[in-house]
C-alpha cells in the first residue's frame, strides 16, 4: 500500500519538466528586422502620399498606386529569393514581411472603400474595390511571371 509519504517521495526524486522557451527565444532577430522593414516601408508610403496627395473626396489613385507597385515588386522578390540565389534568412522577413507589408496599405483601401461609399459615391467606391483587387492580384502574377522568364533565361546561358 503506498502512503502519502511515498507519493511525496516519488515526487522529490521525479526528473523536473523542462520549460518551454521564450516564444521570443530565437525569434528576436526575425521581430526586429520585421519592425524595422515596417518602419521603412511606412515611411516610404507616407512620402508617396505626400509626393501625391489625394483629397477626401477624390478617387484614391495613390493608394491604388502604392498596392499595385508593392504587390509586383512581392512577386519579383519572391521568385528572386526561392528561385534565385540564396538569401539572407532574414532577408525574407525584412523586405517581405516587413517593408512590404509597412508599404502596401490594404487597411486604408478599406477605408477608402467604406468612405466612397458612405458618401453615396457607388461607382467609383466600387470600381476602387475591383480595380484594386484585380491590379495587386495582376501585378503579383505578371511581376512572378516576368521574372521567372528573366531568372531562367539568365540561368539556360
Amino acid at each position: 500500500m503506498t502512503t502519502s509519504e511515498d507519493a511525496l517521495d516519488d515526487t522529490a526524486t521525479a526528473t523536473p519538466t523542462p520549460q518551454r522557451p521564450s516564444v521570443l527565444r530565437g525569434q528576436g532577430p526575425a521581430v526586429a528586422v520585421v519592425a524595422v522593414g515596417g518602419a521603412i516601408g511606412a515611411l516610404a508610403r507616407y512620402a508617396a502620399g505626400l509626393g501625391w496627395e489625394t483629397g477626401p473626396s477624390a478617387f484614391p489613385w495613390t493608394t491604388l498606386l502604392i498596392n499595385v507597385v508593392g504587390c509586383a515588386v512581392i512577386g519579383v522578390f519572391l521568385v528572386v529569393v526561392t528561385e534565385g540565389r540564396p538569401a539572407h534568412p532574414l532577408l525574407r522577413p525584412f523586405f517581405g514581411t516587413g517593408v512590404l507589408g509597412g508599404f502596401t496599405t490594404f487597411s486604408t483601401y478599406a477605408v477608402d472603400v467604406r468612405r466612397l461609399l458612405e458618401a453615396g459615391r457607388l461607382g467609383p467606391g466600387l470600381a476602387y474595390l475591383g480595380l484594386t483587387l484585380a491590379g495587386a492580384l495582376g501585378a503579383v502574377w505578371a511581376a512572378a511571371v516576368l521574372t521567372r522568364r528573366v531568372i531562367h533565361r539568365g540561368g539556360a546561358r
